[in-house]
């Protein structure tokens, strides 16, 4: 899946060198996505990458059946009670916005455009190949459509 920042603003660092440099806000996207297997237990989080106005990401999602209902208890854990890939995206988009906004003072202020993409994997040659896409994708900074250099409009 991708995720991207409101108005492909570069919010979560910079490409130096073929190398992502994640700032605060980047440490902040990191940190939740690593969190996802903590509040539901049937995800496996595989490659991932912070860009500077972007998020990638591979989730295995084993054993998807929707709304869980459970009694919440005093000594559980808090769970996600959908284990859907919307929900996984929206909990992970919502948390991260608070805590950056916290950050900048600013409650209000958007920091994911709408939606996200994803793709389902079916086999362990496209699994590699997105693997490959997700590593390489700072080398290939320069030339990427979500660089703001690269929109039509935005060239010096």
């Amino acid at each position: 899946m991708t995720v991207c920042a409101w108005n492909r603003e570069c919010l979560f660092g910079e490409i130096v060198d073929g190398t992502m440099r994640v700032n605060e806000y980047g440490r902040v996207v990191e940190n939740e996505w690593l969190k996802t297997t903590d509040i539901r237990d049937n995800v496996e989080l595989d490659y991932y990458l912070v860009m500077p106005n972007h998020f990638h990401g591979i989730l295995i999602i084993n054993d998807c059946r929707g709304v869980l209902q459970y009694a919440p208890t005093e000594n559980r854990k808090f769970r996600s009670p959908s284990q859907t890939i919307g929900a996984i995206v929206r909990g992970f988009k919502s948390t991260v916005t608070k805590q950056v906004n916290k950050i900048r003072v600013n409650p209000s202020c958007p920091v994911w455009q709408r939606n996200y993409y994803e793709h389902i994997i079916r086999n362990d040659e496209e699994m590699n190949t997105i693997r490959q896409y997700i590593i390489d994708n700072p080398l290939k900074w320069e030339l990427d459509e979500e660089n703001p250099i690269n929109v039509i409009g935005d060239r010096p």
